[in-house]
């Protein structure tokens, strides 16, 4: 967007303070800090000089919070005259901060004077009226978001936008669609409505999916699964009407690497490079069917840790997830560990992440921002105004082709049975298509036994996903004899057909087990302590 006029203000501090440690009399060091606000990010310069002149010294920056000198990221070496220069992003946009350098020479410490900087942001007139709504109200003089899913929706309680908009959040991303059809149908029950009412009381809205990865070593299975979540994404934003003026474009939310087992409990974990494979093909799809760039959702961790670095997800924007880390502080960013940083397909030269949108807290006070419940996640947009409009370009009305199908043919193919003996549960490997070939996106699977014959107690079924369309089916309590019966699909939402294959197997007879051993008493385990959950985040 043109800017009629764009004024740099910068706040520089040019005075000069040296302080001699006791220890080391003979040595002074200097500090001088400059910070500049730009049409694009502000920046905070810290410079000076080690008296005598020495080279390689090693030069650390801290920042005074809450009356307390802390350490930052910020530390470089004294070049041959003893002088030293470091430049970082500010991450606050607004502030005033205190700042010292402390020189290591041997084992002494030689510390500046503190010096306090101001940052204040730069002026932008801008020729739509637009920009005027999209106050900067977050922490560190940012764009204000949050974002919302069922747990926001306690007893069915509505979330109060009004209020929301009043306590400065300019933007919420809701979740819109999820891999498991039961989480999905939640994300159904309340997206359309929060979208609505959000952008009533003046709130840009996005959406996020929230992906399951696939049981397989396959990268075949891995881009087939991946193309059927995008286009459950996209079916999904069609039912909404496309996309809007004052929609954020999709986001993946990909945190989740374990496909056997549970987070806290996970037995095989999909590998790096497929990952990689299935976020870029998901990624792709998503922007090819609906004409705009989606984000992605996750942590520095899982980005460093379970992916690949890749330059084709750079395209995409990155939405990062990272607490207890305060961003009111211009030199606090997310992407750093103890020691350096996260290395990902985000991460820049200087070791800092380049996000898009940062998510610091998971404990918002909930009540404030007009949602039921306790907690409420926050998080802020990097960019000024126009770099947030740039998000918004490009409407998706999809047409007839585009929206969910209803009741579309389905085939089912059952790729293998096993019966063994009674005390033994009967498996199925079952696969189920679209007409195009391309797995249904949606659905589950079981066993259908024949009436005339029905099989008392009633077996009890398992089924687990392997990717898309492909389902692992588990019976257990059938008892020994010859049975019929239908291997068959359905689709509670109604988009795919049901479809059943006749099935005949023989089970036998139990085999006899020997007497378990009686079990060894064990202690009772000690109970930890709580951790206090939200004691490190903000909650504003």
């Amino acid at each position: 967007m043109k800017k009629l006029a764009s004024l740099l203000a910068a706040s520089v501090a040019l005075l000069t303070f040296s302080s001699t440690a006791p220890s080391a009399a003979a040595s002074t060091l200097t500090l001088t800090v400059v910070a500049n606000s730009s049409e694009t990010e502000p920046t905070v310069t810290l410079f000076g000089t080690l008296k005598p002149a020495k080279k390689g010294a090693k030069i650390s920056i801290q920042i005074l919070e809450g009356g307390k000198w802390k350490a930052t990221k910020l530390a470089v070496k004294t070049v041959k005259l003893g002088s030293y220069k470091v430049t970082t992003p500010a991450q606050a946009n607004e502030g005033k901060f205190t700042y010292r350098a402390i020189a290591k020479v041997g084992a002494k410490s030689i510390r500046s004077r503190a010096r306090t900087v101001s940052i204040k942001p730069a002026p932008v007139i801008a020729e739509t009226k637009t920009l005027i709504s999209i106050d900067k109200l977050g922490p560190g003089n940012r764009i204000h978001g949050a974002d919302i899913s069922r747990w926001q929706h306690p007893n069915d309680a509505a979330i109060d936008f009004t209020k929301m908009y009043a306590s400065g959040v300019r933007f919420v991303m809701i979740k819109a669609s999820d891999t498991r059809d039961d989480a999905d149908a939640l994300s159904v029950k309340y997206v359309a409505i929060d979208r609505a009412q959000a952008q009533a009381a003046g709130i840009y809205t996005g959406f996020y999916h929230y992906a399951v990865l696939p049981n397989s070593s396959s990268q075949d299975v891995f881009i087939a699964d991946a193309q059927a979540q995008a286009q459950k994404a996209a079916w999904r934003l069609a039912s909404l009407g496309g996309y809007g003026e004052r929609d954020l474009p999709y986001a993946l939310d990909l945190e989740n690497n374990c496909v056997v087992g549970t987070a806290a409990n996970c037995k095989k974990y999909a590998s790096k490079k497929l990952i990689t494979v299935w976020a870029k093909t998901f990624l792709a799809t998503l922007k090819e069917k609906t004409a705009r760039t989606p984000i992605l959702y996750s942590y520095p961790s899982f980005l460093e840790g379970a992916m690949v670095r890749d330059d084709e997800l750079r395209q995409y924007p990155l939405w990062l997830a990272q607490y207890a880390i305060d961003p009111n502080i211009p030199t606090a960013e997310p992407g750093l560990k103890a020691s350096g940083c996260y290395v990902h397909s985000w991460t820049t030269s200087a070791c800092t992440s380049e996000w898009t949108v940062w998510q610091y807290s998971s404990c918002g006070t909930a009540e404030k921002y007009g949602v039921p419940g306790a907690r409420l996640d926050l998080n802020i947009f990097r960019g000024e105004v126009d770099a947030f409009l740039n998000l918004l370009k490009g409407t998706w009305s999809p047409t007839t082709a585009d929206q969910m199908p209803k009741n579309e043919v389905s085939q089912l193919v059952l790729k293998s049975l096993t019966a063994t003996t009674a005390d033994k549960s009967v498996t199925a490997q079952i696969d189920v298509f679209r007409p195009t070939g391309a797995p249904v996106v949606t659905g589950t699977v079981r066993f259908y036994p024949n009436p005339a014959t029905p099989i008392t107690p009633v077996p009890t079924q398992v089924v687990e996903r392997a990717s898309s369309g492909s389902w692992k089916l588990s019976i257990k309590g059938i008892p020994a004899g010859t049975w019929i019966g239908e291997m068959g699909f359905t689709d509670a939402t109604g988009t795919h057909a049901d479809s059943r294959v006749p099935v005949q197997f023989v089970v036998g007879e139990a085999q006899p087990q020997p007497p378990a051993p009686s079990p060894t008493p064990k202690p009772s385990p000690t109970k930890k302590p709580s951790t206090g959950g939200c004691s490190n985040e903000l909650n504003k």
